[in-house]
């Protein structure tokens, strides 16, 4: 399957793709934004090839006070199930992704906030989707809510010493992840002007947590972009020859 064009469902202008963009124009990929959050229509899925879903600081259940997630989560459904669509979701769009087909979420128990490791299930091992990354990885984990049952039928790829549910696939097609690979040099003190995430940032790391985060992300930023490079090479590699 040769992927040209990807819709890419965003819930904030800053929560966007981050590096997966220049790996995107690398490949000659264009991806269409739908601002959700701004009232964008959703557009016709068939005329894309694969559909993104990222972060957002709303949770799945908060429907009343973002009526568009019941429209979103349809459109999930519909391009998962009904049309097949090659599916990645990040933080949010993992979430989203596990209570549209049917999975749980719930708030967790203990908030994952800063650099974190995440390790390889078993069937995370076996996993195309994690050829050639590490059984263990440094990621950037912001997120209070958790997928805390998957979807039937759906694969458990990594997990964390605080979180089940790190990572999810569904065949070839589908893969999403809990921690965020796509971050770039100003994601930290992008997001941490978001009042949301500044309070989780500040209640997990205290005073002085943008400054502490940027700091520690920095250090670290060549390991995310190695493993979101890798990453995306397999993800083409899985998508391409899966039809």
């Amino acid at each position: 399957m040769n992927i040209e064009h990807i819709l890419v469902f965003q819930h904030l202008r800053i929560e966007h793709p981050g590096i997966f963009r220049d790996y995107f124009k690398e490949d000659g990929i264009k991806w269409h934004v739908v601002e959700l959050d701004e009232g964008d229509s959703i557009p016709e899925l068939s005329d894309f090839d694969a559909l993104w879903v990222m972060g957002g600081p709303m949770d799945v259940w908060e429907e009343e006070k973002y009526p568009w997630l019941i429209e979103e989560k349809d459109a999930i459904r519909k391009a998962v199930n009904e049309l097949k669509m090659p599916y990645v979701g990040i933080c949010l769009g993992h979430q989203l992704l596990a209570d549209a087909l049917g999975g749980e979420v719930s708030p967790a128990a203990v908030p994952e906030v800063g650099v974190l490791q995440i390790q390889k299930t078993e069937a995370g091992k076996h996993s195309p989707f994690y050829e050639n990354l590490p059984e263990s990885m440094s990621c950037l984990q912001w997120h209070a809510a958790e997928v805390i049952t998957a979807p039937d039928e759906m694969e458990i790829l990594a997990e964390s010493d605080q979180c089940g549910i790190q990572s999810l696939s569904l065949g070839s097609q589908v893969f999403s992840m809990q921690y965020h690979q796509e971050i770039i040099q100003t994601t930290i003190s992008d997001w941490s002007a978001i009042p949301a995430y500044k309070k989780s940032l500040e209640n997990v790391l205290g005073v002085n947590a943008t400054e502490k985060l940027q700091k520690e992300a920095l250090e670290y930023m060549t390991e995310f972009n190695t493993t979101a490079r890798l990453f995306y090479q397999n993800w083409k590699s899985v998508v391409f020859e899966s039809k």
